[in-house]
């Protein structure tokens, strides 16, 4: 991740803690992750064919854009262009160069001594709608990073359209994708899938690197509730499906036994 792991909190009483990945762990980290991207990417770019990537805006755009900025630079991978093309990870990404303080180790370090992570000779941020649309006619190899990361609205989904038939080319989803979203769908394998109300045919590669998602897994969301210090009284599991929360949920009791662990269903209220 790019941002230092959050600190450990005193005198809670209530806790809310989510579980998108509450039951599983992640495949790989750090440089495990970058070294996955680059295999999973290579011989598309051989091919000269293009990389997809949907990506949530904040956050995730960042830490891939880093990721890809220390595989061009090590040479792992080739010298393609790189383009995000969405105006909230442009303005989202300016925030975050802003504020170095906020880093862990390895990139503040990097900025001290090389300049900006989330800058290179090849990537370029697209702002205007005719810069993007002008995306799609430009011959591989390229990637593109857009939003949203879930395939549900904005420019990805244009992209998408253009894209996803041709078997030279790859939609590498890098974060995690909620049940009947389109993103969801691709993953799980269907074909056709429906863009723009038009059946499109999926030809092109899909594959997926979890590790670089923002969401903890279960080994991380159980490190960071063993940093929070006070009398619990409630933990609420929340952000998660049934497979995910449920036992995640029965983790905590485990954890802490003093707290009463709670999977809230829609319009459940609570009083604390």
């Amino acid at each position: 991740p790019i941002l230092r792991d959050p600190e450990g909190v005193a005198d809670v009483d209530y806790l809310h803690i989510e579980s998108t990945y509450g039951n599983r762990l992640h495949d790989s980290k750090g440089a495990d992750a970058d070294d996955q991207v680059a295999a999973i990417v290579k011989d598309v770019f051989l091919r000269k064919g293009k990389v997809i990537v949907p990506a949530f805006a904040v956050g995730r755009t960042q830490q891939i854009v880093w990721a890809v900025n220390k595989l061009l630079r090590s040479k792992e991978l080739q010298p393609v262009p790189v383009f995000v093309d969405s105006p909230l990870a442009v303005n989202a990404t300016e925030v975050y160069r802003l504020h170095p303080e906020c880093f862990n180790k390895e990139i503040y370090d990097f900025l001290m001594g090389e300049g900006n992570p989330f800058e290179a000779p090849n990537v370029s941020y697209i702002r205007d709608v005719m810069q993007s649309k002008k995306l799609n006619a430009l011959k591989g190899p390229l990637m593109i990073i857009s939003a949203s990361g879930m395939a549900e609205a904005g420019r990805i989904l244009h992209h998408l359209r253009n894209n996803i038939g041709d078997p030279n080319n790859m939609v590498l989803f890098m974060g995690y994708c909620a049940e009947h979203t389109l993103g969801a769908k691709i993953r799980g394998g269907m074909n056709p899938v429906n863009i723009f109300g038009e059946s499109q045919a999926v030809r092109a590669q899909i594959a997926s690197v979890d590790s670089l998602s923002g969401h903890a897994d279960k080994n991380e969301l159980i490190a960071h509730v063993g940093r929070v210090r006070g009398n619990l009284r409630k933990i609420f599991v929340t952000h998660g499906e049934e497979e995910q929360a449920l036992p995640f949920a029965e983790t905590l009791r485990k954890l802490r036994p003093g707290a009463e662990v709670i999977v809230p269903v829609k319009g459940q209220i609570e009083t604390i």
